[in-house]
């Protein structure tokens, strides 16, 4: 088997994964963007393995670790985003600054000291 194609394909793929990453705001895309690199890190562990014919099969190994831990970080990544869709209403990764609570964000100082409603010496009504 020829170690050039899965190689080019995981290079290939492992670039759109990065211009996703790059590129979009959506944090579900962003999501997809990174399994799209972690399967062309698998495609090559897959490549190697089966190109120096591993009497131990790590390459196959070390790729169901991978895919048991992208499953993880889809499933609470997913959860993350859904969270923040309910709470901020966008999954607009430019939008949302802070994850805290909005009730506990410190609104702005003002630039300017507020005028005082009366001049010293003069009761307020």
């Amino acid at each position: 088997m020829h170690l050039l194609y899965p190689a080019v394909l995981a290079a290939l793929l492992f670039c759109v994964g990065v211009y996703g990453v790059l590129a979009r705001r959506n944090a579900v895309l962003l999501l997809m963007s990174v399994e799209l690199m972690l399967n062309a890190v698998n495609l090559n562990l897959i490549a190697f393995d089966a190109w120096l014919r591993d009497a131990l099969h790590a390459g196959q190994a070390l790729t169901l670790f991978a895919i048991t831990v992208a499953a993880a970080e889809i499933g609470l990544g997913l959860a993350i985003v859904l969270l923040v869709f309910r709470t901020r209403g966008t999954a607009d990764v430019d939008r949302i600054t802070a994850l805290g609570d909005r009730a506990a964000e410190v609104p702005a100082q003002p630039t300017e000291p507020a005028a005082d409603p009366a001049p010293k010496g003069q009761a307020v009504s």
